[in-house]
């Protein structure tokens, strides 16, 4: 297990997004429980986006995406659904990576098990419902010991990638209206836990 540090967050949304699938995001719960988690789908959002939160500057609802790389940024949309971004980037800077889908190899406890194991986490709403990430995490760091942190791919993720036996798909982003020509997501291909194909 290698912890992602902030400063290997510490550059452009657009680099850090497609370097994220295959990392883990491991939530530690409240009553000491752990979910392991892998991040097979992330969108970039970078300063001068037009479908940022930041496009029109700093606000109260956006002020984490301002912050120290690592800072994780919640957002409510629908007033029912979280979604998780990890902000990126330097300080002042508005930059941070969309976490879309993530894969998980156990169910989560108290999880009503009304869909695949598969899909329990493929979309934004669906991954923070599952973890039990709300808004009470905005603003906090990724941190090893705190409520989240990211741990790097495995040796084997890596291999497998470099060997061209798993691979990524570039596209552009979905739910959003504007800067919808910008190629800004990624996914593992042939994921069963990708939100859309």
């Amino acid at each position: 297990m290698t912890i992602v540090e902030p400063e290997w967050l510490a550059r452009p949304s657009t680099e850090v997004a497609p370097a994220l699938i295959g990392c883990a995001l491991v939530r530690q719960l409240p009553d000491g429980q752990r979910i392991l988690a892998r991040i097979v789908e992330t969108e970039a959002y970078q300063p001068g986006d037009p479908a940022s939160h930041a496009s029109r500057g700093r606000t109260p609802r956006n002020q984490a995406m301002f912050g120290l790389p690592g800072t994780i940024y919640v957002y409510l949309i629908y007033g029912m659904y979280h979604c998780l971004n990890i902000v990126c980037d330097r300080p002042g800077v508005a930059s941070a990576v969309l976490i879309r889908a993530l894969q998980l190899d156990v169910m989560p406890p108290g999880i009503q098990k009304i869909e695949k194991l598969s899909r329990i986490a493929a979309g934004p709403g669906k991954l923070c419902r599952t973890l039990q990430i709300d808004r009470s995490l905005n603003d906090r760091p990724l941190q090893l010991g705190g409520p989240l942190w990211l741990e790097h791919r495995t040796p084997e993720f890596q291999q497998q990638l470099d060997q061209g036996t798993l691979s990524l798909v570039q596209t552009t982003r979905i739910g959003i209206s504007l800067g919808t020509d910008l190629l800004w997501r990624w996914y593992l291909a042939n994921s069963p836990s990708v939100s859309k194909f």
